[in-house]
Formats: C-alpha cells, structure tokens, sequence
C-alpha cells in the first residue's frame, strides 16, 4: 500500500509544479511570480504577504523582490484582460526564485513551506529547459553556418557548370577566309 501514496504524491508534486509554472512570467529579463499567484500558492491573502514584505524589507534586496512600474502593470491588465473597475490600486510586486522563498520564511506558515518546495522545482525546471533551449539554439546557428557555406559552394558550382553548357551550345566562330588568293603552303 505505501507504494500507492508514493506515486500519488508523485503525481501531486508533477500538478503543483506545472500549475506553478504557468504562473511564472518573464519580466525584465527575470522569472517571476506575481505577489498575489504567490499569495494564493501560499494560502494567505495578498495584502498580508504585501504586509509581511513592507515589515521584513531588509529581507527583500532588489534581486529577490521588486515592484512593478505602472507601465508593466497596464501592460499585465491588458494581458490578463484585468477590469480597470476593480482589481488593485497599488503595482504589484514581482518576486524572483530566491524573493519566493524568503517570503515563505516571512509568513513562516507550514503550507508556505511546503508550497516553497513546488515553487523551487518550477523555478529549476523552467532553468533547465531555458539551457536546453540554448544548446538547441546553438546546435541551429551551427548547422545553418554550414547550410549557407554549403550553399554558396553549390553555387559556384552550378555557376561553373552552366557557363560550360553555354560554351558547348554556342557554335564556334567560324574561321573568316580571306579575300584574295590564298597559297596554301604545303
């Protein structure tokens, strides 16, 4: 029987990795997870994670944690098709891998421990298929370089070849004869 709660939890760790995943955006060139997605992963709402932020900020240096300008958060309304009737009045805050974390230290509740864990794998997935993604990337630029160089060198040499049919379908210049009387020198 134990063999079947482990694959269930399996299965559960395989939900809550890819559902969080969906979660993180790409802003700034960073993965992030918004205040609020964090918030609702960690079970509590999102002013008292904001809260918790605000008390503990030594806590929060830039590369954990920033806020979003309010550019970025018209262009997430518009993305996410948010009403500008309800919603948010202040940006929300925007935490890396490592601001995830410390903020479940921050709340300090045993389902933002546990749901730490599912946000660390989806960081780390993300990061392995972003350098899989690169390799494979390379792998193409090397084989279009040698595609193009490929090309170039088949062109020449149907080049090569054309101008010898264009040679052999161009009658000769038939020699002129002179006017006059020739001798022939035999």
């Amino acid at each position: 029987m134990p063999r079947k709660a482990s694959k269930t939890t399996a299965v559960k760790a395989v939900l809550q990795t890819s559902a969080i995943e969906r979660r993180i955006l790409s802003i700034r060139r960073q993965k992030v997870l918004l205040d609020s997605d964090l918030a609702m992963l960690y079970g509590v709402s999102t002013g008292r994670l904001n809260q918790q932020v605000r008390r503990n900020r030594k806590r929060f240096p830039a590369d954990f944690l920033f806020e979003l300008t309010a550019r970025e958060s018209a262009n997430l309304k518009l993305h996410f098709a948010t009403s500008s009737w309800g919603g948010r009045r202040k940006p929300p805050f925007a935490f890396t891998e490592h601001g995830a974390i410390m903020a479940a230290t921050v709340l300090n509740s045993p389902r933002a421990v546990e749901m730490s864990i599912y946000v660390v794998r989806a960081f780390v997935k993300l990061r392995e298929l972003l350098a899989a993604n690169k390799g494979l990337a390379r792998k193409l630029a090397s084989l279009e370089r040698s595609l193009l160089t490929l090309n170039l060198k088949t062109q020449r040499q149907f080049r090569d070849v054309y101008e010898a049919i264009h040679a052999l379908m161009s009658p000769p210049v038939p020699k002129r004869r002179g006017i006059g009387f020739v001798i022939d020198e035999d």
